[in-house]
């Protein structure tokens, strides 16, 4: 090795111990003002968990201790954490007991624990369990798995519900590092949001680390009979054990789309990225907790058709996880960056003409959701104001369609060269910390805008209801050529299987769901006929259907049947509140209510919260 060599290595290395200890740092971070949490950062704040917990099954509780490293900021006298329906059984502070109180009870936020601290406090210490109102965890029995042989438990800390299961600052301006020491039956095994053992151990005990700072909600574990598979050297899959095979064939293609990714926006930041495939009940269709995505079983449908949920959670590793909204205000610089993200992905490995039928798509799913909110047309704005309200009302689609369409524009506007180059140093620069709207505005104007000479109506998408008149217009001749196919069919009464054999989703998904609004049963019976939509095992595609059959009254090839099944074997909180929508506005609530009494149990309380409130259920 050269003597220019050999200082470059040695100015690299230093570079990258900088950039370890920077992104780790708390030293000189201000919070911006959070209602959604009952922490005080800018007083004292939380750096390190070391997490000791049990997981009872008999029980159905998690217990032990949440010890924290802390900061005091201002010669503070108390830290607070957020809680809720967790028993606190006592507190201490460097090792001995201190004094500490619960707050007053609020539905949403919970409980604020207040626990006294000195300026010379190092660490705190809190001992306490779960209860049976813990919303983030569900409990599964064992025949609402799979395999049907052992029970199964998964958390689900977004948005504010990682307080239900630890005591934490459940902020995601708070980022933290963490290790775990999780205790579960020798039959089971548990993995977490950190480094993961990839065979069970023989004594139930597990071990975890997290070594970059994240934020709590991204805090996650999942106990079962599940076993691993490698995709590749840092990609893999968690399922169980019937399952394996099948969903390591339809995630195959993970390096791929990593590749795909790190050639966009930089190098992958958490090291590994596996899939587990959870139980039905999950609500989403994953959730990009770092290093190991939860995923809904509904993405298996056995010809890789949709996993662009995959690429969207690894999307995440950057836009979300990497740089993370600093309050549920801001959400939509998680969600909308990610769409946009995923749909570079998805061109990058399928081609232009798959990425522009998911834009589309996109698009049709912002024009509904504008629609639906034009009596609360504040709804519609990126930057939202969710004070005083549970942050999952800013979970729609506003965040995710109308963000990525926002940055689409942008990306016509200031060409995809330069607008690579933007987003590739936003990731990069902002690395491991927080981001407020205002800041990424000024980001932009600076970085992009006014770099280029280029004039742009920020305020206007960002600031103002509905979608401005200079979004970007995205084509697709397949889309056309769906649209062709379904005229023909109605015109003539007559469908013809063949037309369709090469069918994508999201080209079956167009079809569908731009049935005219005055299908009959008679039309629809035609279509399910040729194409035996009733029994689609894909589930995207027999969601969009049951719908339909749902709105126009279709009761053919045993369809209601078919609808009640769904609706109580799937949990994923799109696809459900999808069809108890449909249900509620065909004036058929009764009917919904009476699948719903059915199915509440196998859900979990992300579901049912949407529930309950869609269809004003008591219960």
């Amino acid at each position: 090795m050269n003597l220019k060599s050999k200082v470059l290595v040695i100015a690299t290395t230093i570079f990258m111990i900088s950039c370890t200890e920077n992104k780790n740092s708390t030293e000189g971070i201000k919070y911006v003002e959070e209602p959604h949490s009952y922490a005080q950062p800018n007083e004292a704040v939380i750096t390190h968990l070391n997490l000791d917990i049990d997981v009872s099954f008999d029980k159905e509780i998690i217990n032990g201790t949440a010890s924290y490293d802390i900061t005091n900021n201002n010669e503070a006298t108390e830290i607070i954490l957020d809680t809720k329906n967790l028993v606190i059984e006592k507190v201490q502070e460097d090792g001995k007991d201190t004094e500490f109180s619960l707050g007053s009870y609020d539905e949403s936020l919970g409980q604020p624990l207040k626990i006294n601290i000195t300026k010379d406090t190092k660490k705190i210490t809190v001992f306490y369990q779960t209860t049976d109102k813990t919303e983030a965890v569900q409990w599964l029995k064992p025949q609402q798995t799979l395999d049907k042989t052992q029970p199964f438990l998964f958390t689900q800390g977004q948005a504010i519900l990682t307080r239900t299961w630890i005591p934490i600052q459940d902020s995601p301006q708070i980022r933290i590092t963490y290790d775990a020491t999780v205790r579960v039956p020798k039959a089971l095994m548990a993995v977490m949001s950190a480094e993961n053992p990839k065979v069970k151990s023989e004594d139930g005990a597990y071990q975890f680390k997290m070594a970059q700072k994240i934020p709590p909600y991204l805090m996650a574990l999942a106990v079962g009979d599940i076993a691993y598979k490698a995709v590749s050297d840092r990609t893999g899959i968690y399922a169980e054990n019937s399952m394996v095979d099948a969903v390591h064939d339809e995630f195959s293609e993970m390096e791929k789309m990593m590749v795909a990714a790190e050639a966009l926006y930089g190098k992958y930041a958490w090291d590994q990225f596996d899939v587990i495939v959870l139980p039905p009940s999950f609500p989403f269709g994953g959730m990009e907790n770092p290093r190991l995505t939860f995923a809904t079983p509904t993405l298996i449908a056995g010809d890789k058709s949709l996993t662009s949920v995959v690429a969207h959670e690894l999307a995440h590793s950057w836009s979300g996880n990497l740089v993370t909204n600093a309050t549920w205000d801001d959400f939509w610089l998680n969600e909308g960056f990610t769409v946009y993200f995923e749909n570079r992905i998805m061109e990058a490995l399928y081609g232009k003409e798959r990425a522009d039928m998911l834009g589309l798509i996109a698009r049709q799913d912002l024009d509904e959701e504008v629609e639906g909110f034009k009596d609360a047309p504040e709804n519609t704005h990126l930057k939202l104001d969710l004070k005083g309200r549970n942050p999952d009302d800013g979970m729609t689609s506003i965040a995710y369609d109308k963000g990525f369409m926002f940055l689409k524009t942008l990306e016509n506007i200031a060409g995809r060269k330069n607008f690579d180059v933007f987003l590739k140093n936003y990731f990069q620069s902002h690395a491991f910390s927080t981001m407020t709207t205002d800041k990424f505005i000024k980001y932009l104007d600076q970085n992009l805008l006014n770099k280029h000479n280029l004039s742009f109506n920020t305020d206007e998408w960002v600031y103002n209801p509905g979608v401005p008149s200079n979004a970007f217009e995205i084509k697709s001749d397949k889309f056309e050529n769906v649209s062709k196919t379904l005229k023909t069919i109605i015109e003539t009464n007559k469908a013809d299987a063949s037309v369709v054999k090469d069918w994508t989703t999201q080209e079956w998904v167009y079809f569908i769901r731009n049935f005219p609004e005055d299908i009959t049963p008679a039309q629809m019976a035609v279509i399910d006929n040729a194409f035996d939509l009733t029994n689609s095992t894909n589930s995207h595609k027999a969601m969009v259907w049951y719908e339909q059959a749902i709105i126009h009254n279709y009761k053919g090839n045993n369809v209601d049947t078919k609808i009640e099944e769904f609706l109580i074997r799937v949990g994923r909180r799109w696809y459900v509140s999808t069809l108890y929508k449909a249900f509620a506005d065909s004036g058929k609530t009764e009917e919904g209510l009476a699948i719903y009494k059915k199915a509440r149990q196998n859900y979990h309380s992300v579901t049912v919260n949407t529930i309950d409130k869609l269809l004003n259920n008591k219960e």
